[in-house]
């Protein structure tokens, strides 16, 4: 199969591209956390700098360990032995599907890489849509027709991705649906990947996540990383929570033969900073709240202005993500700037104003949808200093390069969804 560059990457490479060529941008295409090393991370991955042996394949005792308990303080009993570290929580994702084998439902919409690795691994993704204000969980229903009525076409459905909090709307699934959809899982004989890596950017404290791993614990992989939480994407770590069933061990031993195979083990001192980082002392967990408190003021305020220029927007709550939905639009799109479809949308934010979003039609929707997934998580500065500054703000929305940026929004807005201007009368 031909594979592209994923559209995240390209887009934030495109926005360089104007970058190195000083034009301007409003950076709001790539999901980067946008924030600041923390210096007690930095001292844990220095003080890892002497450890250059490979290690186990499924990472070491003291990552496991760590991570084992951070899932634990969260209502899910873990043993080390069923975690298993790697390069990030993205190539743990792929080699679960090479592992698990078969087609993997996904929900719709969904994160860009989920049915790209699908196809990768050889298989087909099968997209279920989630109800509305629930991203990231495919409705339950649908997810028993869907895949009954696939099964009887003869695919060879095995699998069903989940993620809460979810990328692309910020949204968080109920209770009762993530339950409900474990338990279709349970009937359907699925193994359910629950991608939880933006589980600790919840706005508001008084938000549960809930994880399928907690009514069908035999048959749930939970992954996540630090690429969100700690915005430490570059540091590429990941692990991901197998269950303790039969099956679970199984699928170890598989997910261990593919990772010996393809990156043997993960960099031993930022295996070593993940482990402090997972035992969750103090500073760590206070720079984490307070990071979730800037993506939320940021995020709404952001889909605030979306709102105002006449887009539907699902309130986001977690993470930095939203979903505006532009087809109260479509004729005066059509119109005065002659897009019809999503990426055309996309492309005209970005090429004529600079402004980088990722078309709905690259997280499974058709292109007809005037749906962009918007990031706000690269609005807090260009420097360390400024992103220190927009962390420690009382009012970070005040900031002049935050409310620049702000600004600058709300005139693209205003450009693209308001009537054109009347042409002057000639002069006589």
């Amino acid at each position: 199969m031909s594979v592209t560059v994923s559209a995240t990457l390209a887009v934030n490479e495109a926005l360089s591209e104007r970058r190195r060529q000083g034009l301007p941008v409003l950076p709001m295409g790539f999901g980067e956390a946008g924030l600041p090393v923390h210096p007690a991370m930095r001292n844990a991955l220095a003080a890892g700098g002497d450890r250059n042996a490979y290690g186990p394949v499924a990472g070491s005792p003291e990552l496991r360990a760590a991570a084992a308990g951070y899932w634990e303080r969260r209502g899910l009993p873990t043993e080390p032995d069923l975690v298993v570290a790697g390069p990030g929580s993205k190539p743990l994702l792929y080699g679960l599907l090479l592992s698990i084998g078969g087609d993997v439902a996904v929900p719709a919409p969904s994160w860009v890489s989920y049915a790209a690795q699908a196809h990768l691994a050889g298989h087909r993704p099968l997209p279920v849509p989630t109800l509305p204000g629930q991203g990231g969980v495919p409705d339950p229903d649908r997810l028993r027709s869907a895949v009954v009525e696939a099964r009887s076409a003869g695919r060879d459905v095995r699998a069903v991705i989940v993620t809460t909090p979810d990328n692309p709307t910020g949204t968080v699934a109920a209770r009762d649906t993530v339950e409900r959809l474990a338990l279709a899982a349970r009937d359907l004989d699925l193994v359910v990947v629950s991608d939880e890596i933006y589980r600790d950017l919840v706005h508001d404290a008084a938000t549960t996540v809930h994880s399928a791993a907690e009514f069908a614990p035999e048959r749930t992989v939970v992954t996540t990383g630090l690429s969100k939480n700690l915005a430490l994407g570059g540091w590429r770590i990941g692990v991901a929570r197998l269950p303790d069933s039969a099956p679970g061990h199984r699928l170890r031993a598989e997910l261990l033969g593919v990772a010996s195979e393809i990156w043997s083990s993960p960099a031993a001192p930022v295996q070593q900073a993940a482990a402090h980082a997972f035992t969750e002392p103090a500073e760590i967990t206070g720079h984490v709240r307070r990071s979730a408190r800037l993506h939320g003021i940021v995020v709404r305020e952001v889909a605030a202005r979306f709102a105002a220029a006449g887009a539907l927007v699902a309130a986001p709550r977690a993470a930095f993500y939203l979903y505006p939905d532009f087809e109260g639009a479509r004729e005066r799109l059509a119109a005065d700037h002659g897009v019809a479809t999503g990426p055309e949308l996309a492309r005209l934010l970005l090429d004529r104003y600079g402004v980088g979003t990722l078309a709905a039609a690259e997280f499974g929707e058709g292109p007809h949808a005037l749906r962009l997934r918007v990031a706000t998580s690269l609005l807090y500065g260009d420097t360390e200093a400024q992103r220190h500054g927009s962390l420690a703000a009382e009012d970070p929305l005040a900031l002049p390069w935050i409310r620049a940026h702000l600004d600058r929004l709300d005139e693209v807005l205003a450009e693209v969804t308001q009537p054109a201007a009347a042409p002057l009368p000639a002069a006589r």
